[in-house]
């Protein structure tokens, strides 16, 4: 197991609400930027391409712990939470860079989609071995 994959963002002021903190929604972007930034350094976009399969997230959960403020750097940590049969769950925390201060916490599932088949695909073989691969969470307990 290797540590989560990290991405830093700071808050500018496009990000914020009429409240003067990060908008719920932008949170989804931040989140689809880690998770592009884990791929890129973990995983293999060349063999998802070239094997026509697609990532399709089907389930986000965000729990808000924190309003991020405007100049306030973030640290997202992105690593597998778990592996299913037909699904994948990768969690995502939300920091305030160099501290233990959590802004959200995200639980992303997601499936991968076959184009030519039209349909999701079960997590075995190579792509399960790939997924297995990625840096993970520990577990619980």
């Amino acid at each position: 197991m290797s540590n989560p994959h990290i991405t830093e963002i700071k808050v500018r002021g496009y990000h914020l609400d009429l409240y003067g903190h990060v908008n719920n929604a932008r949170y989804l972007e931040f989140l689809e930027e880690a998770r592009w930034g884990f791929t890129e350094d973990h995983g293999s976009l060349d063999f998802f391409s070239q094997a026509g399969l697609a990532f399709v997230i089907v389930n986000i959960n965000i729990n808000y712990r924190r309003a991020a403020l405007m100049g306030e750097e973030l640290s997202i940590a992105t690593a597998m939470q778990k592996i299913g049969s037909r699904s994948a769950v990768i969690h995502q925390v939300v920091s305030l860079k160099g501290s233990d201060t959590v802004i959200a916490e995200a639980d992303v599932t997601f499936v991968i989609f076959d184009a030519k088949q039209g349909s999701a695909i079960a997590m075995d073989g190579e792509l399960r071995t790939m997924f297995e691969r990625l840096p993970h969470w520990p577990p619980a307990g």
